[in-house]
């Protein structure tokens, strides 16, 4: 096991962050968790708390604040995971100045305390699929050599924090991976939210309630397990002078094919309702992920077959 490793994981009480930290404590981190707990929650670290009570503080904080700087430089971790964010796209569109103090300042107030303490990796977590606008479905999967076109208020803050990373590489010399995830899903992620269409999808399916496609159902994603992601963070954090890498499987499924796919397991509805399309939803997306194979040895093992059957076994029971 690594010893007297530390980090800090912003949005710990998340989906993906909990999952990080359940990682980072198996692997024999000391973990502070920063969250607010507007979205996360307590109970997705009750398991680590009850097992590694000695390596696991939780802080209540809000990133926008100048103290999360000042507590993160007391910390003085080796390795920040930055997971706090406003994620909402249609929240970012009503309200846009909140989406930038989360995800503009508060990545900075995170940046700062970093540099001040120390620290010689931030990892962000960024959208994929928002970064790169409304491509050319001809250059699907996406690759990073592709410009950046953000189209909503939320795709232009992740994009500003990953110049952020940049930047302060280059004037600080603390090191930077924004990670660019596809349709990350799996045990935890929220079956109430208006994103990750697996979660909602099983939290009905299980309910005997009939689920809702918005559109033709012949919208793709590119659904990644969360397991497969913690693992690019875990090897994003010990490499250095990698900028940006998509995190996904480059393999396109259809919000009707997943569906299906679910209801088969549980033996729900064969088709759910279809509803009309919704403002500004991409028709297609999937991600390149070639890069992180070669700057972090990584690429997703998890099938969508395995991951949907787990996440519907922690749904059960849950």
């Amino acid at each position: 096991m690594t010893q007297n490793k530390s980090a800090v994981v912003t949005g710990g009480a998340g989906f993906i962050g909990s999952t990080l930290v359940d990682r980072l404590l198996a692997e024999g981190y000391q973990v502070t968790v920063i969250d607010d707990f507007s979205s996360g929650r307590r109970s997705n670290l009750e398991a680590a708390q009850a097992s590694f009570a000695d390596r696991l503080h939780i802080e209540k904080l809000d990133v926008r604040q100048s103290e999360v700087s000042d507590f993160i430089a007391d910390r003085q971790p080796e390795v920040v995971f930055h997971l706090a964010a406003q994620a909402d796209v249609r929240h970012s569109v009503a309200d846009p100045i909140f989406d930038a103090e989360v995800n503009i300042v508060g990545t900075l107030r995170v940046l700062e305390g970093a540099r001040r303490g120390g620290s010689g990796k931030v990892v962000v977590a960024v959208s994929g699929g928002t970064l790169y606008g409304e491509p050319d479905p001809s250059n699907l999967p996406l690759g990073e050599s592709l410009p950046s076109d953000p189209r909503s208020p939320y795709g232009v803050s992740k994009l500003a924090a990953g110049h952020y990373l940049t930047a302060y590489r280059h004037l600080h010399d603390v090191d930077g991976t924004a990670l660019a995830l596809a349709n990350v899903y799996g045990p935890r992620q929220d079956p109430h939210g208006e994103a990750g269409v697996v979660a909602i999808f099983a939290g009905r399916l299980l309910a005997g309630e009939p689920c809702t496609v918005f559109g033709s159902g012949e919208q793709t994603r590119d659904f990644v397990y969360v397991g497969d992601v913690v693992d690019a963070f875990m090897r994003a954090a010990l490499v250095n002078e990698v900028d940006l890498c998509n995190i996904g499987t480059g393999v396109e499924t259809s919000v009707t094919e997943l569906y299906q796919a679910m209801a088969t397991d549980i033996g729900g509805p064969a088709d759910p309702v279809l509803a009309p399309a919704r403002l500004g939803e991409l028709d297609r997306s999937a991600l390149d992920a070639s890069w992180a194979a070669d700057a972090l040895g990584w690429r997703a093992v998890t099938s969508l077959e395995e991951g949907v059957a787990r996440t519907m076994d922690w749904f059960r029971t849950n």
